[in-house]
């Protein structure tokens, strides 16, 4: 006999590669080792009879031959099961995403990918062997990819999720099933719980990012918490979310801890694993037995927070010096400047230098089209011009320009303009903090590489960069080493011959950024 083990409380990640697994192994049946999600059960209310599923109570452990783990690679999230693993002469296979995960069930096979979701896995494994599905295979393998990647717009989500998803469709798949257990309604003690949540949510301020928290207490374990947990994170506008509850089991005090983080840098997997949790960097969980409920969910708060990065300030983001046009420029003037430069818009500065508005291309797009080139910009420009501190952080600056659909936040000390921050800086940071949560770019690596070679150079021209570098931090710009001097460096950085010899360069070319 083959079996296909999920995870207790069975989620479609789980379920779809167990049904994928079935079709690539014929005769193996699915046992769902400690029931399924709400959602994944009134899935099964209706399409129990198109899958090989078994009840625990009619395996018989002796006719086992393999097991295949999916979705996990933890013992103790088998549940009952996990004792089937320990049978002598019994091969075992795990399927998992998961590979940040210290597994410790002894496999003979392990088959792990870092992407979205588990059932990825066996959708590629069934193309390569030429298997084809049913309309409801289909469905609950789409329903897995979709439930684990947000529909493809989690941070883990890959291309290869993509390509699994398509196939499915082509296989069938049935888009009205997939939207309607993909964002399932609350059955009504969820909804009672969804309500105390909201009654009770704590929340705080952590470097521009709110993060929220909440200790439910129940009579006993209520599956599909995860659902609220997300429910609260939307109707909050929180950006992190530990949810807690506190039941009891068996004469033991059960906490249940779900995490949801939409935070960039922050890693609830590598929160939860020193407890035995786990999951993905944005959405994990954990049980403990017998702890104390409200000190351990405090410090988990605590050291959620402290994963949070120090979020760049104004400062930092902001161009510098800002190309200002006067009151008296015309629009024929500032239209040419914008051509020019590139820009999307100007600030308008008096003679003293203190902002009195911002034109952008769209109004001078407007003055041109009714023939008004020669009228001075102080007659479209903005005057009631929303402004920021240079220490104002950038979740703060992109909830500014969501809100009032701002392109441009100049940045104001003493009435004086320092600087300007855009769209463009915004969605540059934004990127960088993707690549560096992720893992190291190229652009990375080639810093890594470039870096020490800078040690090579011969103290004078040194101390000339550190100087340099100095001045333009501090006016924000980013400073870089190009042209042939960086290929004189790479070159006796690989020549044995010169690397104990300081090496000279003729000339320095320089390029700022910002």
């Amino acid at each position: 006999m083959d079996l296909i083990l999920c995870h207790t409380t069975a989620d479609f990640d789980a379920f779809g590669a167990a049904v994928g697994l079935s079709r690539l192994y014929a005769g193996s049946r699915i046992v769902l080792a400690g029931g399924a999600h709400p959602a994944v059960r009134d899935f099964l209310a209706l399409y129990r009879d198109e899958f090989a599923l078994i009840e625990r109570r009619s395996v018989r452990a002796e006719k086992i031959q393999t097991i295949h783990v999916v979705d996990t690679q933890l013992r103790d999230r088998l549940g009952p099961t996990a004792a089937w693993l320990d049978l002598p002469g019994v091969t075992v296979r795990v399927y998992d995403h998961h590979p940040q995960v210290q597994s410790d069930i002894r496999a003979t096979e392990r088959t792990i990918a870092d992407i979205g979701a588990t059932t990825t896995l066996m959708v590629e494994q069934l193309q390569a062997a030429g298997v084809s599905l049913n309309s409801a295979e289909a469905t609950a393998m789409a329903l897995g990819i979709h439930v684990d990647t947000g529909s493809l717009t989690f941070d883990h989500a890959t291309q290869r999720d993509a390509l699994a998803l398509a196939w499915l469709m082509g296989q069938g798949a049935n888009l009205g099933a997939i939207g309607t257990y993909v964002e399932p309604g609350l059955s009504p003690q969820l909804q009672d719980l969804l309500s105390q949540g909201l009654e009770q949510l704590q929340s705080r301020g952590v470097q521009g990012h709110t993060i929220a928290w909440v200790m439910l207490k129940t009579a006993g374990y209520v599956p599909g918490l995860s659902s609220v947990a997300s429910r609260l994170m939307d109707l909050t506008d929180s950006d992190g979310l530990l949810l807690g509850n506190c039941y009891q089991r068996a004469a033991s005090d059960v906490l249940t801890v779900i995490g949801r983080s939409r935070i960039p840098g922050t890693d609830l997997n590598q929160l939860f694993a020193p407890l035995g949790g786990g999951g993905h960097g944005k959405a994990a969980a954990v049980t403990l037995h017998d702890v104390d409920a409200d000190q351990t969910l405090g410090k988990l708060i605590e050291a959620l927070a402290g994963q949070v990065p120090v979020a760049a300030t104004a400062r930092e983001l902001m161009s510098s010096p800002v190309r200002t046009v006067l009151p008296q420029t015309t629009i024929a003037q500032a239209q040419r400047i914008l051509l020019r430069y590139g820009h999307s818009g100007l600030s308008v500065a008096d003679g003293l230098g203190e902002l009195v508005g911002v034109i952008s291309r769209r109004d001078l797009d407007i003055a041109f089209h009714h023939g008004f080139s020669h009228a001075p910009v102080k007659g479209y420009m903005t005057r009631q011009v929303r402004t920021i501190a240079p220490e104002t952080t950038l979740p703060e600056i992109e909830d500014l320009m969501v809100t009032y659909d701002i392109g441009r936040l100049p940045v104001i000390r003493d009435g004086q303009l320092l600087g300007i921050v855009t769209r463009t800086d915004v969605l540059r940071q934004r990127s960088h903090l993707q690549r560096r949560s992720s893992k190291q770019s190229p652009r990375q690596a080639q810093v890594e590489l470039v870096a020490p070679s800078i040690a090579r150079l011969t103290q004078p021209l040194q101390d000339l960069l550190a100087i340099a570098a100095a001045k333009a931090e501090s006016r924000g710009w980013n400073l870089y080493l190009v042209g042939g001097g960086v290929r004189d460096l790479l070159l006796a950085q690989a020549d044995p011959e010169q690397q104990a010899e300081p090496v000279m360069l003729n000339d320095l070319d320089l390029v700022v950024d910002g």
